[in-house]
């Protein structure tokens, strides 16, 4: 099933984000996007290369957009990350699925194309509830602003993801998507260095040893394949239960947390990561069983033998 991808990604996401707490005792938020978009861009160059691709595409302008509107959620959620508690600055990213749906359902009113699926819309709203059991979140009053940019951040992640499903629509292969991305991340975060993010002195970068190399290695590779999972998902599979299933990256990452950090978890950790599950199962059982029935889906992946 296409959707399933996002199960992959999610689990490479929440790989690498194990990989950004541990590195970020050595690294600044700006080096680490810095590698983690150059090591992705350079490991997918060769391989498309020594493939015989090309990179060459007829949609520059909706790479440049998607690539903005990536690297800006990013921003805005790193931003949230260091002023907000993690529980809170998570949640709030986590709320992306919801403005996927919100917008493909005022679109489908407005157009009149569509008509609302609703066990997808519970199985979305049931998500972000356990989401906000696993993460407890909470705001005090004066970190307001924080709490918006990552609720901005939410709102252009996706953005985001809906343009890489409209790259895939138009033809584009995950390669060029996930490469103009990586590209365009290791430049923002190259800038966000040299413009006084670094570690000062001569050079703005810090000194590199093998354990941070390795982290740097684990985080560039994990990344680029939760990038190309993610957007082969949102292109051959159901925006909703994609959207949905991408909620399991909280699962994923608690797990990372009890294996490195020993985190403990209380009963509504737990309830909530079976709360995620199940939403996840019944948005998936929902859609084969749609389309079993005849539901109108992509069948044909015009250009999954591109790589």
């Amino acid at each position: 099933m296409p959707s399933l991808w996002m199960l992959f990604a999610s689990f490479a996401f929440a790989a690498m984000g194990a990989g950004v707490k541990l590195a970020s005792e050595f690294y600044t938020t700006s080096e680490l996007l810095f590698y983690r978009g150059l090591i992705g861009a350079v490991i997918l160059f060769m391989i498309v290369r020594q493939r015989g691709g090309t990179f060459r595409t007829p949609f520059p302008k909706a790479h440049l957009w998607r690539s903005a509107v990536g690297v800006t959620s990013l921003w805005l959620w790193f931003f949230a990350i260091s002023k907000l508690p993690l529980a809170t600055a998570m949640t709030l990213n986590y709320m992306a699925p919801i403005w996927i749906a919100a917008w493909m359902f005022l679109m489908g009113w407005w157009t009149k194309t569509k008509h609302a699926e609703w066990p997808l819309v519970l199985a979305v709203g049931a998500s972000f509830f356990g989401v906000t059991l696993v993460l407890q979140p909470a705001i005090e009053a004066n970190q307001w602003f924080a709490g918006l940019a990552g609720l901005c951040s939410s709102v252009i992640s996706a953005m985001a993801y809906m343009q890489v499903r409209k790259l895939g629509q138009m033809g584009e292969p995950e390669y060029r998507v996930v490469f103009y991305f990586s590209a365009t991340t290791a430049v923002a975060g190259f800038v966000g260095v040299v413009g006084g993010d670094g570690a000062g002195g001569l050079t703005p970068f810090h000194s590199h040893t093998l354990y941070g190399g390795l982290l740097l290695l684990a985080i560039g590779g994990a990344a680029l394949m939760a990038q190309m999972a993610m957007t082969r998902a949102y292109r051959v599979g159901k925006v909703l239960v994609v959207a949905n299933l991408q909620y399991t990256g909280i699962v994923f990452s608690s797990m990372w947390g009890l294996l490195l950090w020993g985190d403990r978890f209380d009963w509504h950790v737990w309830l909530g990561i079976g709360v995620i599950l199940a939403s996840g199962i019944a948005a998936t059982f929902y859609n084969t069983r749609s389309t079993a029935r005849g539901a109108v889906t992509e069948k044909t992946d015009p250009i999954a033998s591109e790589l």
